[in-house]
């Protein structure tokens, strides 16, 4: 049985859906203004890997992601190149749907938009008025009353006397507590706005996803994931909202992710140590990069470094080249490996020992190749590979992964195998000082040749 870290009980749970053998599953999403960072990548790639474990154990997943796409830094970036922000949403989802697909993160069930849901954004709010859990101030701006929650700080564990102290200084003038937050902002001169009961405006950042989730999965569901920089307050505010506004508990499970760090630092642009998927996938096969971000816990902090994305790379190096030669990878799967990793997916997505399950794996069908038990190594190549779906790597074709370019440069295949061609002329003329030659050429390119009794092959170094 699947068990997860639910952070709202800081304890590892048994996973039980609430209807048998289905999951409702939301993610927070992208606010889509700029390009993706690895950090997102992170994320993503985990709640992929979840929504892979899950279907592969019998359960009927519907994995709801959602996109956040009117946002002030949307109009920020809209007003600053003169565009509508429509026209800059588009532009970034695109760029988003592209990185997650080079990263094989596969699309969400249901993708809702914050612009395609303001009747059900309206609704909650108007219900939130009803129950005195919200109010209009004088500014126009909508409010929730975190007094009329007496649960507020359940998920974070927050001091609510610290937060207070905190906020005092810079607290708005016509809310009741400096904890209120907007659920709807009055729309400023030149900005976006929709009609609502309180005037021209747009909804804040929080009740988007209440409203989003509660359309698609309903007032009370199973999973709710994100990163863990989003527990407060955002995820905070979204309970406090729901269960205002419903009456029931808003989610069984909250899952989040660790931060991406570099040099024990968390990445930020401030700190000038931000890279973007788009960025790193310029110096790194985009499998290779995914590789990386599962074969750490995804609860842990990932350290981003040059050398552990090297190192990535040639693991999964090692792993193709297992497979490579393998015509048809059909078989039995092997149940002891089967239930070795199944047993470390079960325990909190532990990808890091399902991993070493892997590796062994690798290692078992490198000696069913050496000793040719045919019937053996079928059996392994197929266990490899459909372990290795549930966290969306060897899926490729082994030459094309391992003739393909560690960056964004391109490889001449049809020269490569000119070269080749010539060098097993040069062999079979016995001169060897051209086949010597035509061999370091390649290599001075970055290209190995490996000589087997099937011919040669090459791959990218």
């Amino acid at each position: 049985m699947l068990h997860l870290y639910n952070n709202l009980t800081r304890k590892k749970e048994a996973f039980v859906p609430m209807n048998p053998g289905k999951v409702g599953l939301y993610v927070c999403g992208v606010t889509v203004y700029d390009l993706c960072h690895i950090g997102h990548g992170r994320t993503y790639v985990a709640f992929d890997v979840l929504t892979r474990f899950m279907r592969y154990s019998g359960l009927d997943v519907h994995y709801v992601r959602n996109v956040t796409d009117i946002d002030d830094k949307i109009i920020t970036r809209a007003n600053e190149h003169s565009l509508a922000f429509t026209d800059v949403t588009a532009k970034y989802k695109a760029e988003m749907d592209q990185d997650f697909a080079a990263l094989g993160i596969l699309p969400p069930d249901e993708e809702p938009t914050a612009t395609a849901s303001m009747a059900d954004i309206i609704q909650i709010i108007e219900t939130l008025i009803a129950k005195g859990a919200a109010y209009q101030g004088a500014s126009g701006d909508v409010y929730f009353s975190v007094a009329a929650f007496p649960n507020y700080g359940q998920l974070s564990r927050q001091n609510l006397a610290d937060l207070r102290a905190g906020e005092r200084v810079g607290v708005a003038s016509d809310k009741q507590d400096a904890l209120d937050f907007v659920l709807w902002k009055s729309a400023k001169p030149e900005e976006p706005h929709w009609d609502s009961p309180w005037g021209k405006g747009r909804p804040g950042w929080h009740i988007e996803c209440s409203a989003m989730s509660k359309r698609c999965l309903g007032e009370h569901f199973d999973i709710h994931g994100g990163g863990s920089d989003l527990q407060f307050p955002h995820h905070e505010n979204e309970i406090a909202q729901s269960e205002a506004a419903n009456g029931c508990q808003f989610v069984n499970y909250w899952v989040h992710t660790g931060m991406v760090q570099v040099e024990k630092e968390k990445m930020s642009k401030s700190l000038g140590n931000f890279f973007t998927i788009r960025d790193v996938l310029q110096e790194y096969r985009a499998e290779s990069v995914r590789f990386f971000l599962v074969s750490s816990h995804y609860r842990s902090q990932l350290s981003y470094s040059t050398d552990n994305l090297r190192s990535a790379d040639a693991s999964l190096e090692r792993m193709y080249q297992s497979l490579r030669g393998i015509e048809r990878v059909q078989g039995t799967i092997i149940s002891r490996f089967e239930h070795a990793f199944l047993e470390a997916m079960n325990d909190d997505l532990n990808t890091p020992e399902a991993m070493a399950v892997l590796f062994e794996l690798v290692r078992e069908l490198n000696r069913a190749r050496r000793e040719n038990a045919a019937a053996e190594v079928a059996d392994l190549a197929y266990t490899l590979k459909t372990l290795a779906a549930m966290l969306g790597i060897l899926q490729q074709d082994p030459d094309v992964f391992l003739q393909s370019a560690h960056d964004d440069s391109t490889v001449d295949a049809e020269r490569i195998e000119q070269l080749i061609v010539e060098r097993n002329q040069a062999r079979a003329d016995r001169n060897f000082a051209r086949s010597d030659e035509i061999r370091d050429e390649l290599l001075a390119q970055g290209i190995v040749l490996e000589d087997s009794r099937e011919g040669t092959k090459w791959r990218k170094q």
